[in-house]
């Protein structure tokens, strides 16, 4: 009895979702914006400077005065540490309880690219699998009510002679050091013969660039205000983490995997007032990869998108392809993205080496002005030559765009869903107009089921709806 009526709430659940209304999701929306857990920091402040902290000088690094005027304010109970106006050349901090961390305007950390300083390795993930990797820039393990804040910068000074070249082991720079190892295979290697995490160690050798913010596991979490720009890898990643606010944040790299913010396994978030200009996804939402991600199980849910402006960037808002752990609740509203070097608007991207559900997408009141691909693509067929278990189909449902814009690209809508599972349904566009389509239309291919358009117009004639049941290549003009 107990079994047939938690399906029957599972099913009701799942019946409401894809029931509500556009407008009905943003007032719970809304609701979860209202109920995140905000910082709140004693009226105490902490000058690095006070700590040995000393600005403009190349040769000295002040990570150790910063992590001291740090823990002090925690020990203290809590309050501001505030970097004054200069540059500072540093390196690794890490963040601890009822901290703040304020870069004041004109205030800029610039991180050493000396391998040397970010090991020993840390307890982090890369792409999506448990393992200890390099000291993240910027670090917090376990804490709770934390800050990054001000209107100065944090420079990971990434470029193609610092950090850029390091890709896993898959690739060297001439002139510089081979990398022989294959970190990013073996660490895959690892994750797939499901090695201990604490025998995931990995070293310089491996070349697997850092964060340039890593909060994992962490409650209450604010960075607001502050310039990200030159990271090594992924530049925001908090993980695991619960009552999260990026807010008004300039993002600006566009260094490989330069994403910009990539929230994984997290739950209650808002992304809002930000700028990101960036050399992968702007925003990508992540649960973990493969075994490690269903293993975990811990899905990222009820991430709020607003107000953001997006350039350059493979996809705009982003599900995956790390996303084993599933997704679901995704509101994205009032954004603008314009970029001959963005690729999609919306991009959900995964395959059947992750699994996974992913579901309750809501989308509206976005203005494109340019992306180079689709406004939207929903991928089940993602690096198909990765080696893994394919045993683990996913599932995509109750997608909803209304009132789009776009004024060029390739196609509208592209899907490429699975060739022996039918795992793509409830996909809802309204009222949007996608104009200078080159394609003159949308693409689907392998299987998919109700995908409806309404009030869908293509360089300016409306779209005839896609039946039911169609399944296989389908281009609909």
């Amino acid at each position: 009895m107990k079994k047939t009526t938690l399906l029957l709430s599972m099913l009701l659940a799942v019946c409401s979702a894809f029931s509500q209304t556009m407008e009905e999701a943003f007032q719970q929306a809304e609701q979860i914006v209202q109920n995140i857990k905000r910082t709140q920091f004693p009226d105490r402040t902490f000058l690095v400077t006070d700590f040995g902290a000393i600005a403009n000088n190349p040769d000295k690094l002040n990570h150790e005065a910063i992590n001291l005027a740090i823990l002090a304010c925690n020990q203290a109970g809590g309050g501001t540490v505030i970097v004054p106006k200069g540059d500072f050349y540093t390196g690794p901090i890490t963040l601890k309880s009822n901290v703040n961390l304020h870069l004041e305007e004109g205030a800029t950390l610039k991180f050493t690219t000396d391998q040397s300083y970010y090991f020993p390795a840390v307890i982090t993930r890369w792409e999506g699998v448990d393992c200890y990797n390099a000291h993240p820039l910027i670090y917090a393990y376990g804490e709770t009510n934390i800050a990054l804040t001000g209107k100065g910068t944090v420079d990971g000074q990434g470029s193609a002679d610092a950090w850029w070249y390091m890709k896993g082991g898959r690739f060297a720079k001439e002139g510089k050091r081979t990398q022989l190892m294959g970190g990013r295979d073996r660490l895959f290697g690892l994750a797939e013969t499901f090695a201990p995490i604490d025998r995931r160690v990995m070293t310089p050798e491996d070349a697997l660039r850092p964060q340039l913010v890593n909060f994992y596991r962490c409650n209450a979490v604010l960075i607001e205000g502050v310039t990200l720009k030159n990271s090594p890898f992924w530049v925001i990643h908090p993980l695991f983490c619960n009552n999260l606010i990026v807010r008004n944040v300039t993002i600006d790299g566009l260094g490989p995997n330069n994403d910009g913010c990539d929230p994984e396994s997290c739950q209650n978030v808002l992304i809002e007032g930000c700028s990101f200009n960036t050399g992968d996804d702007c925003i990508a939402i992540k649960s973990g990869r493969n075994a490690d991600g269903r293993r975990w199980a811990a899905p990222s849910e009820n991430i709020v998108v607003r107000n953001c402006k997006m350039r350059n960037g493979h996809g705009g808002v982003v599900i995956g392809s790390e996303i084993s752990g599933g997704y679901r609740n995704l509101y994205v509203e009032d954004c603008e993205m314009d970029s001959p070097l963005l690729d999609r608007v919306v991009r959900i991207k995964t395959s059947n080496c992750r699994g996974g559900i992913i579901e309750n997408i809501f989308v509206r009141n976005i203005q494109v002005g340019v992306c180079n691909e689709a406004v939207m693509r929903i991928n089940l067929q993602y690096e198909n030559k990765e080696k893994c278990d394919r045993s683990f189909p996913p599932v995509v449902r109750n997608v909803n765009l209304e009132n789009i814009t776009c004024n060029k690209s390739k196609f509208g809508i592209l899907i490429n869903g699975l060739d022996e599972d039918d795992n793509i349904y409830n996909i809802n566009v309204k009222d949007c107009e996608f104009n200078n389509v080159s394609s003159k239309g949308n693409k689907m291919t392998g299987k998919y089921h109700d995908i409806r358009f309404d009030n869908l117009k293509i360089n300016g004639k409306t779209v005839k709806k896609v039946k039911s049941d169609a399944k296989g290549d389908f281009e609909v003009f």
